[in-house]
């Protein structure tokens, strides 16, 4: 028997972040020493991951299920190296065929997609976290209208997928306007949602499933997500939904680009 393996809410930070100069030098240098102390926090070595990226939008859910898949180079005008990152992690089609079982038994449509790659919201934080490379992963996607009560009752279906070793990954960020990135306006903004994300994510369960499943009623919320771009956020709704009755905790909050950004545990 595997044991409960938590579900994690994780920034992945600004394209290859973590793989190049930047300026300042040390601008994510606390995100990256987060995201490399994950894997010691584990009950134990995952068998697999299910990782959610904020890179991916679909009709339905979707999975990839191809036994090797490429990686995808989704960012854009960054060093030609990080164009040269790997991640030779496998899939496991097994997984993505159970993970669109349990999607449809709770009646949320859901397909497998076997030519899709593995985006930069799954291989940056993955070669933080577990570098080896050697755990199977299966990325799932959003949903493309957004519905947050729809990506938290996903992430519920597949809370079981804990209790056979497979470690659930949102990939996001908490704070997501690209207007808002290296200005000081923005601070209190972010400050603000962040304070409100933190109570919700700590709340007891039922209260905080409520209030993330109507998080745009949140203080600064809209500033924090402009409008139909709340795609860096809903990785949450996957990671709190599969928590269950567990408690969340907020456990990174960095400030970076002029913002706060935050990580959270379930379990």
């Amino acid at each position: 028997m595997s044991s409960t393996q938590p579900t994690f809410f994780v920034p992945h930070g600004a394209g290859p972040c973590f793989f190049m100069d930047w300026n300042p030098p040390d601008a994510w240098d606390r995100m990256e020493a987060f995201l490399r102390g994950i894997r010691e926090t584990l009950p134990e070595q995952p068998r697999a991951i299910l990782l959610v990226s904020a890179h991916w939008l679909e009709p339905t859910f979707s999975t990839t299920s191809s036994e090797q898949p490429d990686l995808i180079y989704d960012y854009y005008n960054f060093p030609p190296h990080t164009y040269e990152l790997t991640y030779p992690a496998p899939g496991q089609p097994a997984l993505a065929q159970r993970v669109i079982e349990l999607l449809q038994q709770a009646v949320l449509p859901a397909a497998t997609d076997a030519g899709r790659g593995f985006d930069h919201g799954m291989f940056i934080p993955l070669k933080l976290m577990f570098p080896e490379a050697d755990i199977p992963v299966v990325q799932l996607s959003l949903r493309r209208d957004l519905d947050a009560e729809a990506h938290l009752q996903a992430g519920r279906a597949l809370q079981s997928l804990r209790d056979e070793g497979v470690l659930i990954v949102g990939s996001g960020m908490s704070f997501h306007n690209m207007r808002g990135y290296r200005d000081p306006r923005f601070g209190p903004i972010s400050d603000e949602f962040d304070a409100w994300l933190a109570q919700t994510v700590e709340a007891d369960p039922a209260v905080r499933w409520q209030a993330l499943a109507h998080w745009d009623q949140a203080p600064r919320a809209r500033e924090c997500h402009p409008e139909r771009q709340e795609e860096h956020l809903l990785p949450l709704m996957l990671a709190a939904g599969a928590a269950g009755d567990d408690q969340g905790r907020h456990v990174f909050v960095d400030r970076v680009l002029e913002t706060s950004l935050s990580g959270y545990r379930f379990g």
